[in-house]
């Protein structure tokens, strides 16, 4: 073994512990890095497989009721390769055993014509036979996720109701669909409240008075084909039948959700574990720097033997390398595991036929590229300077610093104790290795904040939606718009308390060149139970005479207060008006804009009309009132505030609550190994003045004072700074998560800085412990050797 490899490893030896810190460090942002990627890509790639399999459509529509003949004219248009015509409808739910509120999406299936988009996959059970059956029943296979939740087995029935009727849907097996993956309403996942349900489409159609007709279309495009152009057209010849303006893929709330999904944690695997690998690069830089410090005497030695500046950087090198080697497969241990717990994490919610999680060669090699270059550049930038000096400038010990009178002490009358002055005096001779210190501590405390601020953001999305915005308990929507004294037949229903009628609109937006889709909210005056709210948890009031928009939708128009927009409706009459920007929001759901629901009426000549109510209720009636609103006939359907309370506690926080510890664990790792390793390089740079001070009759506790406080301070001053770049943090990966369907807020809570200060103080005092064992411990003899 040559001499430099037996000096790598007596250097590890002695440096074990700071060693051992920084391969946690490296792990954490290797573990986080790999398991966040790697389950998105298990996400992305199962989602493109079963589409591939499934044949997932590329464009869809809605009409009334449009001719089977119609099909072949779609598929005449330039760049449509396949058309299949389908009969749906959504309706009322009855699972035997449960009051909640649920919808069912049923869709007719031909056995004699296979379906060549969308194919679903049978999982268990069979399919639907056609035929009469006992008691006038419907045979029909539903989603493999409903099934599961409401624990609905071949021969169970339940109950829908059906173009005003209500049948028995007796389940013969469960099914995948690449239509709906994610299953839910309002653009939550709900596997208790959302249903799909397939039938013979000849008893569909019958049922449902559409025989010889179809009123949803789903369209494949050609490898090339423009889709704006193809919607268009397809739009176009529906508009005569009644059709809704046709969509791409991005407006399929399933593959929306997935999309989001996919690339919200594309961010979060990005930035975060940049962070952690960031502050890694810092701790080696720092070890490495000031051990080669200490050694520079060595170094000179060894330049003076004939050993060359390539030779001396390879040894620090191979120094470094086993701490980061170590790391980087302890990360990929960690990234496997936790990758496989997201991975489970997201097939609560999104249904594959196969889903599993994998670490491809291509995430592992990127891995270990970032962790090699990190290390080479935080040691190579740390013995650079050393490196270049001649032996005999080497050789010579550092210049000794210039000691004077400390800022502090130059205020008047302030008197300042011996000890804090050294202190003052010692941070003020090393400005930049002081403040690398703190820097490196504010990163930590950064960090720890940024792990608990999605806990803290989707407790204020909760506290925002569930109690702020959504006052009401119940939520009823009709099938088509009623006049609003229908609400005084839902205040006769056992208790309700209040009743307060809405209208909401699904429309274009036009400013010049640019077009967004999206909602119109028709409010009262002065609303109590469905209000406007934005993320500051501010209320805001619909106008009379123009529109209030969430600010996302003004910017992507280009629109200010003041400016004409216009609005074309795409439901209905399909009327086009004019309206006055008022006011801007910033509302965490959607691209929407709200106006009073009386000007909305007369605007579009509609009369006192509502297409939904929302009701407050007496806790004790409410599932009573659940009920019976299924009786109403035009009803579309009742949701829960309760429900979606519920569901949302129960899958999509407890999911972020799960990454905000993990977040946190990794965060403490990083600020034990800023602060122990600052703590055990600071003791090994000034072993010999300590020394000093001891034989000069200076206390084991008086000397400690002197090291620690200084560390004290740097934690003290590193703590609000660190509060205030978590904050900066927070902000940015919001930013980089923003997307049209939801605003994340950016709320941190005191607890949560709180929370980082005790964490990066319990760090310091672990550290202190155990430096003050060493300090206790010194050998004044071998310390106060002159090195000749």
């Amino acid at each position: 073994m040559k001499a430099l490899d037996r000096k790598v490893w007596r250097d590890l030896r002695l440096l074990w512990s700071q060693a051992l810190t920084i391969a946690l460090v490296v792990a954490s942002g290797v573990g986080g890095f790999v398991a966040t990627l790697s389950a998105v890509d298990s996400l992305a790639q199962a989602r493109d497989d079963f589409y591939a399999a499934g044949r997932f459509a590329d464009v869809f529509a809605l009409v009334k009721r449009a001719p089977d003949a119609m099909a072949a004219r779609l598929a005449e248009l330039p760049g449509v390769v396949d058309v299949q015509p389908t009969v749906e409808a959504m309706a009322r739910v009855a699972v035997p055993g449960t009051t909640d509120p649920i919808m069912g999406q049923l869709i007719g299936r031909d056995p004699r014509r296979p379906q060549r988009l969308n194919q679903v996959q049978l999982r268990s059970g069979r399919w639907p036979e056609g035929g009469s059956h006992r008691g006038g029943e419907l045979e029909a296979v539903v989603t493999s996720s409903f099934a599961d939740a409401h624990a609905l087995k071949p021969g169970a029935t339940v109950s829908a109701l059906v173009n005003g009727k209500y049948r028995v849907l007796r389940i013969t097996g469960t099914a995948l669909s690449p239509e709906y993956i994610f299953g839910g309403i309002m653009g939550m996942p709900d596997l208790r409240a959302f249903g799909v349900f397939w039938l013979d489409k000849d008893e569909l159609a019958a049922a449902m008075d559409m025989r010889g007709a179809f009123n949803r279309v789903a369209l494949k495009l050609a490898p090339g084909a423009s889709p704006p152009a193809v919607i268009d057209a397809v739009t176009r010849r529906l508009a005569t039948l009644g059709g809704s303006p046709a969509h791409g893929r991005d407006e399929q709330p399933s593959h929306a959700m997935l999309d989001n999904e996919i690339r919200e944690q594309r961010v979060l695997g990005t930035i975060l574990p940049a962070i952690f690998l960031a502050v890694a690069g810092f701790l080696l830089h720092v070890v490495t720097a000031r051990l080669v410090a200490t050694q520079r005497e060595q170094v000179a030695a060894l330049k003076a033997l004939g050993y060359r500046d390539r030779s001396i950087a390879l040894h620090y090198l191979k120094l470094v390398a086993p701490m980061v080697l170590g790391g980087y497969l302890l990360g990929l241990v960690l990234g496997s595991g936790m990758g496989r717990m997201i991975t489970g994490l997201y097939a609560e919610f999104f249904r594959f036929p196969s889903f599993v999680h994998r670490i491809t060669p291509e995430l592992a090699w990127i891995a270990l590229a970032i962790v090699a270059t990190t290390a080479v550049l935080g040691t190579l930038t740390a013995i650079a300077s050393t490196v270049r000096l001649s032996p005999a400038e080497a050789m010579r010990p550092p210049a000794p610093g210039s000691y004077r009178r400390a800022l502090l002490e130059r205020v008047p009358r302030l008197r300042l104790a011996p000890a804090l002055r050294m202190i003052l005096r010692n941070i003020e001779r090393r400005p930049l290795r002081a403040a690398l210190t703190t820097g490196g501590i504010a990163a930590a405390v950064a960090i720890v904040v940024l792990g608990n601020f999605f806990r803290d953001a989707i407790e204020a999305i909760v506290d925002t939606q569930f109690n702020l915005q959504m006052r009401g308990d119940v939520i009823v929507w009709m099938n088509d718009p009623v006049e609003a004294s229908a609400g005084r037949e839902l205040a006769r229903l056992p208790g309700v308390l209040q009743v307060e009628p809405g209208r909401r609109l699904a429309v274009r937006f036009v400013h010049r060149h640019r077009s967004e889709k999206g909602i119109i909210d028709g409010h009262v005056a002065v609303p109590q139970l469905q209000r406007v709210v934005d993320v500051h948890q501010h209320l805001a009031l619909a106008p009379a005479d123009g529109l209030l928009m969430t600010d996302r939708l003004a910017e992507k128009l280009r629109l200010r207060p003041g400016d004409t927009v216009t609005v074309e409706v795409r439901e209905g009459r399909r009327s086009v008006v004019q309206l006055v920007l008022q006011g801007t929001v910033s509302d965490m759901m959607g691209l929407n804009a709200f106006i009073q629901r009386d000007a909305l009426n007369r605007l579009l000549d509609d009369g006192d009309v509502a297409n939904f109510f929302s009701l407050r209720v007496g806790q004790a009636d409410l599932p009573r009132l659940l009920q019976q609103t299924q009786e109403l006939p035009r009803v579309a359907g009742a949701f829960s505030k309760a429900t979606m309370l519920r569901n949302m506690q129960e899958i999509s926080a407890r999911n972020i609550r799960i990454m905000s510890a993990i977040l946190t664990a990794f965060a403490a790792v990083i600020a034990v190994g800023v602060v122990y390793n600052n703590a055990r390089i600071a003791l090994a740079e000034r072993t010999w003045e300590l020394a000093s001070l001891r034989v000069l009759g200076f206390t084991r506790a008086e000397v400690s004072l002197l090291l620690l406080g200084e560390l004290a301070l740097g934690i003290a001053v590193a703590i609000p700074l660190g509060m205030l770049l978590g904050w900066g943090l927070a902000h940015l990966i919001v930013e980089a998560m923003r997307h049209d369907q939801f605003l994340f807020p950016v709320v941190i809570q005191p607890r949560t800085y709180a929370w980082a200060a005790l964490c990066v103080i319990a760090a310091g005092i672990g550290s202190a412990l155990v430096v003050r064992r060493r300090i206790d411990r010194l050998d004044l003899v071998a310390a106060l050797k002159t090195r000749e």
